[in-house]
């Protein structure tokens, strides 16, 4: 059960736990109008109208519609840390038939991005309100962390030149554990995606008279399958990987093979030497089946975001504002999870840490029927409190003010 405050300021914030209502709406507000990526126009400006109301500075325009707003604390100087919220929904009709619904067909907040905007906005202003700890805080607000890399593009485009910091911290919920439980990692959390397309070329004929073309068809399927054996007996078993094919597009009716097929897919891994493997043996296996059928192949392969790695110092930092806010309720010992999330780019850049908070039982993320629970809006944004007063403590309570923060 998540711990209510007590006499030392932990817990859920009473004024936090107060505003419920309000959070709520502002979460519901912002699920009725989901944006994909680098488009979030409509959710940057009621951030930036929200934070601007709390008497924030907020520059925008990094990334497009991503923005960052600025507090300084009111008991000295101190380090600087980021916090971040994602933006973006999905491309995904929404099947909950709520009165918050999206108002955009096939698209819809499917992942929580609404639900982590609040808790951030809710905690810019509990600190706006009463800035106590010495240093800076930049509530950092991302665009595009669907699939299109707006974490990496924030980091070209200066994020930390602009506003330098001593470390970042994100924070992402997560159906189906206990409610209320905090999850996460030192090294390793999330892993590396990539994508591949692979188009096989072929010579189409008459589905009567096979032995006049080159099916690419017969070739896509021996491809898919072959391509599981990277993982099965090319991958040390001790280490981690997963090469999935998503998607085949081939054909047009029923009695002609088709001149091409396409597949799609993604890879996932953790370590650099078996991201390489793997590209390796893919782009092998293709060409080696394709030789053996006769056909030919153009293959398209991204990597796309990279490992997502807490830093020791930093995940601990995490884990004291987590206990702060739910006590015992965290797990520090999460299983690496092959999903992907590109805060690992700002993790790259900047000493930092990311954590999950578990939002209890209820459809998965990126289901149609998924919609962010309210109830974790409180515990977020005590969360966040917590980790400013605690990171930012000034030297008479904390002889680490002065110190760098993370490693």
């Amino acid at each position: 059960m998540v711990q209510k405050a007590t006499g030392d300021g932990s817990g859920i914030l009473p004024d936090l736990a107060a505003q419920a209502d309000e959070l709520s709406h502002w979460r519901r507000t912002l699920h009725a109008m989901p944006e994909t990526a680098f488009e979030e126009h409509r959710t940057s400006a009621f951030v930036a109208e929200k934070l601007a109301s709390f008497g924030l500075p907020v520059q925008r325009g990094l990334a497009g519609t991503g923005l960052v707003a600025t507090l300084k604390g009111q008991l000295g100087d101190g380090p600087a840390i980021g916090l971040r919220a994602d933006m973006d929904a999905l491309d995904i009709h929404e099947a909950t038939n709520l009165p918050w619904r999206s108002d955009t067909p096939a698209k819809m907040h499917a992942c929580g991005h609404d639900g982590h905007m609040t808790m951030l906005l809710a905690a810019a202003r509990h600190l706006s309100q009463k800035p106590d700890f010495a240093g800076t805080v930049h509530f950092i607000f991302q665009p595009a962390e669907e699939n299109e890399g707006g974490g990496k593009v924030m980091v070209e485009q200066g994020l930390f030149d602009r506003f330098p910091m001593q470390a970042v911290y994100g924070l992402h919920n997560w159906p189906n554990a206990p409610f209320g439980t905090f999850l996460g990692r030192p090294g390793a959390m999330f892993a590396a995606f990539d994508i591949f397309e692979v188009k096989v070329i072929g010579r189409g004929a008459h589905a009567a008279m096979p032995q006049r073309g080159i099916d690419p068809v017969l070739t896509a399927a021996h491809i898919v399958t072959q391509l599981q054996a990277i993982v099965a007996r090319a991958v040390n078993p001790q280490e981690a990987a997963v090469v999935s094919v998503t998607q085949i597009h081939g054909g047009d009716t029923w009695n002609v093979i088709p001149d091409e097929v396409v597949l799609r897919g993604t890879v996932r891994s953790f370590a650099p030497a078996v991201r390489d493997l793997v590209e390796a043996r893919l782009r092998a296996i293709v060409d080696g089946v394709c030789a053996a059928q006769g056909a030919r192949a153009d293959i398209r392969y991204e990597r796309r975001y990279p490992p997502l790695v807490n830093h020791d110092a930093a995940f601990g930092d995490a884990l004291a504002a987590a206990r702060a806010t739910v006590g015992d309720q965290v797990d520090p010992a999460f299983e690496p999870i092959m999903a992907a999330e590109d805060f690992a780019y700002m993790l790259e850049a900047v000493p930092g840490a990311y954590l999950c908070l578990a939002s209890g039982p209820g459809p998965n993320l990126h289901n149609a029927a998924y919609d962010f629970n309210d109830a974790l809006l409180p515990v977020g944004a005590s969360y966040w409190v917590h980790l400013v007063r605690q990171r930012l403590a000034p030297a008479a309570r904390n002889g680490r003010a002065g110190e760098s923060v993370g490693e």
